[in-house]
């Protein structure tokens, strides 16, 4: 069966560089369970060194240090990654209220609007969530 749609993306999509391959592997190494475990197990490695430094401030310096390195570094790979998958799930909504009967396409690009324009749009919704809870509520007492 052939699909109705006929619209293509402008340009032929080209695989993912390296640095988004990379973001996203490492964001999710990153979030895993065990990557937990090591990081709480290189702080008990930390903690057990201290008698070796005499717990003095290159042995504070150490810990110091490298958490605000990893941290500062995963900070650019998670952001890239969330802000690449929260844009693929823009454009993903876009196609199905697109192609969807009787949407009003306006929402297609609703993160292009301004925070006032959301804001209204988002009280709009809200109410008419409330307008159809009530009705079928209303629909639901009339039926018992």
């Amino acid at each position: 069966m052939k699909s109705k749609h006929t619209l293509k993306p402008p340009v032929k999509l080209p695989r993912q560089d390296r640095f988004a391959t990379f973001a996203q592997a490492a964001a999710r190494l990153a979030g895993k369970p065990g990557t937990f475990i090591a990081a709480c197990g290189l702080i008990v490695c930390w903690l057990a060194s201290g008698p070796l430094f005499g717990f003095d401030d290159t042995w504070q310096l150490m810990i110091n240090t490298t958490t605000t390195i990893i941290t500062f570094l995963m900070v650019f790979l998670i952001q890239n990654t969330q802000t690449r998958d929260q844009l693929a799930l823009q454009i993903k909504l876009a196609e199905l209220i697109i192609h969807m009967r009787g949407a009003p396409n306006v929402l297609a690009d609703a993160e292009d609007l301004s925070e006032k324009q959301l804001d209204t749009l988002h009280a709009y919704y809200k109410a008419k969530a409330r307008e159809k809870s009530e009705a079928a509520a209303r629909r639901k007492s009339r039926r018992s």
